[in-house]
């Protein structure tokens, strides 16, 4: 529904919006002409509500409509009378006035309206939301032939009310804003070479036409668009420019911070304190976060909801859908948010509860994993996976305490599976560099995470791989850790398979098997190791392999192991072909890809498919078993990206 569209079919229009999304620019422009240029309106009467952070009187509003509608008796038509902050009567008055100024008001409409609708426009009515839901409601009863348009946060919640919610810039609207405003701002400033930079500064804008025209009027005071997109990274409340006329627009902060003057005190707590939130967030972790100090628990669940409709959260749920309502902060809210909270002096006291709480997220997808409800733990793991990112970030800091250090580390660890069988191996590498140097203590769990970071470099940095362990072989035979000593061997098996020595890949992966314990958490299972084994002695020990792949799909548990399952399925269709018994590899790689694909997805899961390594390793498998080669002794050895599991796991 366009603006123009809405005001001819309905005498009651609320544009709503987060701040700075144009509310005020589209009212602006639907009260203008129409499409052949001639104006739909007798009158068009633009009121500037009364607000500005501080104690709006009672009956401001109406007092200030009252004088723009007496004061425009004698405009021609289609003209346009506006009041502004200096025509508030004080607060004495305005009590004193209301009525008079009410009743004279709607006696001004009624004589005003003739063949053609007056249109009253009431911007900005966020302070004085009440006062306006009343007033606009007397005036549509009383005066047939006036319309109204409001611009506010949230809708007045009248009955014949249509609202026209405004949301954020697609990516390609936003870069064309971005270029027009940088051609006035920065005349010398090219577009060719900086289309990256461009598009990285409108997705961290996300799309807010106020912040997009800010940062393009940067561009002279940065050496670059990508260095703007870089600070603009680090927060962006900072953007400003004396142009506009309407203060609120002068800077993101005073737009943003408007919505936070007409918050309650609770709705301020919480919104600050939800502001270390990188993603999204339950109510129940945010009543966790966000109690205390004057909050009370059952108070979070009304404050998220009011935030919500002011525009400060986004609702990512339908609401009563089977999933709880989730909720994420735009990024200028939530960089607004950080300042208050570092300003009350509790950012430490919330960035603490926040890495406990998502240590303990890792521990229950941990033990859902190797519970067997492997879907429910990446699916865990991935609705959180920004959040996990931000607590490496605050670990990582040089004044972040050593608990904090240990309590990421123990996270990034636990998800190990995350970071091997669901190809997000390079961040976990990446989680890994930072996280170790800061780790002080030598001791079990720093010895897990070398492991993995090993494990996660062997297919590209085997010299880090097998320097990191020979840190944790030690520590491993000291503690009498049978399970990192398996895993151990395990990468081992990977190291030796990616320099072409099968036979001794064969032997670590033998030795992983036996020694890993049935059901040991925090790592692959035996079965992985034996589907490894399999695939290492299909060309040289045919007879083993088979046995190997048959022992990996009876192994202990592995029914309940859907990850171990598949590698032993996609071993049996492995070493069939290089028995050759094609036939029977290709029913058997088409039975495991159709065991994948039987999985229902869970309600609200993106489109991404379970087990991914593993599915394109059993595609790959296809493609060769139907690819027109002759003599199996011309099939070049499998390399460890499309046949063994650690390598399938540890790339992106």
């Amino acid at each position: 529904m366009s603006l123009r569209e809405g005001l001819a079919r309905n005498r009651l229009v609320t544009v709503t919006g987060a701040a700075g999304v144009g509310k005020s620019a589209l009212a602006a422009v639907g009260a203008g002409a129409g499409a052949e240029g001639a104006s739909p309106w007798a009158r068009v009467i633009y009121v500037r509500c009364p607000g500005g952070g501080g104690p709006v009187a009672v009956g401001a509003l109406a007092a200030r409509v009252a004088e723009a509608v007496l004061g425009s008796r004698g405009a021609g038509a289609g003209g346009r009378r506006t009041v502004g902050a200096g025509a508030v009567p004080d607060a004495r008055g305005a009590r004193t006035k209301a009525r008079p100024a009410l009743a004279d008001l709607v006696a001004a409409l009624r004589g005003t309206a003739g063949r053609r609708p007056v249109l009253l426009l009431l911007d900005d009515a966020d302070a004085v939301r009440t006062e306006c839901a009343g007033l606009v409601q007397r005036l549509l009863m009383d005066v047939p032939g006036v319309r109204v348009l409001v611009t506010c946060r949230q809708a007045l919640g009248l009955g014949e009310e249509r609202v026209l919610r405004l949301a954020p810039l697609a990516p390609d609207a936003a870069v064309e804003l971005f270029l027009a405003r940088a051609r006035d701002a920065a005349p010398g400033f090219r577009a060719e070479g900086a289309s990256a930079a461009v598009a990285r500064i409108c997705r961290v804008l996300e799309g807010v036409p106020l912040a997009v025209e800010l940062a393009a009027g940067q561009l002279d005071a940065e050496p670059s668009a990508r260095a703007l997109a870089d600070r603009l990274e680090q927060g962006q409340c900072w953007l400003a420019a004396p142009g506009p006329a309407l203060r609120r627009h002068r800077s993101l902060r005073s737009a943003v911070g408007a919505a936070y003057l007409l918050c309650e005190r609770p709705e301020r707590a919480v919104w600050s304190r939800s502001s270390v939130f990188e993603g999204a967030f339950t109510e129940p972790t945010a009543a966790y976060l966000c109690a205390g100090a004057g909050v009370a628990p059952h108070q979070v669940s009304t404050c998220l909801a009011q935030l919500a409709a002011a525009g400060v959260l986004e609702t990512l749920d339908e609401p009563g859908g089977l999933r709880p309502p989730r909720y994420r902060m735009t990024r200028a809210a939530r960089d607004f948010g950080a300042e208050r909270l570092r300003a009350a002096g509790e950012f430490e006291v919330a960035v603490e509860r926040h890495v406990l709480h998502h240590r303990r997220l890792a521990e229950v997808a941990e033990h859902l994993w190797h519970a067997g409800d492997q879907r429910q733990a990446a699916r865990l793991v991935r609705d959180n996976a920004a959040d996990l990112t931000a607590l490496v970030e605050y670990a990582s800091r040089p004044e972040a305490p050593a608990a904090q250090v240990t309590a990421a580390l123990a996270t990034v660890a636990d998800l190990w599976f995350w970071w091997t069988v669901h190809d997000h191996g390079e961040e976990g590498r990446a989680h890994l560099a930072r996280l170790l140097p800061r780790a002080t203590a030598d001791d079990h769990l720093t010895a897990r995470a070398r492991w993995l970071a090993a494990w996660l470099h062997a297919p590209g940095d085997p010299a880090t791989a097998r320097a990191l362990l020979g840190e944790v072989w030690p520590t491993a035979v000291l503690a009498g850790d049978d399970a990192l000593i398996g895993w151990v061997a395990h990468v081992q098996g990977v190291l030796a398979w990616e320099r072409g020595d099968a036979r001794t890949a064969a032997e670590c992966f033998r030795q992983a098997a036996d020694t890993v314990p049935a059901f040991a958490p925090g790592g692959p299972a035996p079965a992985v190791s034996l589907a490894a084994l399999a695939v290492a002695q299909a060309r040289t020990s045919p007879g083993a392999a088979g046995r190997s792949a048959r022992r990996a799909l009876s192994s202990p548990g592995v029914r309940d192991d859907a990850w171990a399952t598949a590698l032993a399925r996609y071993a049996r269709a492995y070493t069939d072909h290089h028995q050759g018994h094609t036939a029977r590899a290709w029913h058997r790689a088409h039975r495991a890809l159709a065991t994948l694909d039987a999985r229902v997805p869970l309600p609200g899961t993106p489109d991404s498919p379970d087990l991914p390594s593993v599915r394109a390793s059993l595609h790959r498998l296809l493609a060769d078993i139907e690819s027109p080669r002759t003599p199996r002794a011309t099939v070049p050895a499998p390399r460890t990206d499309t046949a063994m599991p650690s390598r399938t796991s540890s790339r992106r």
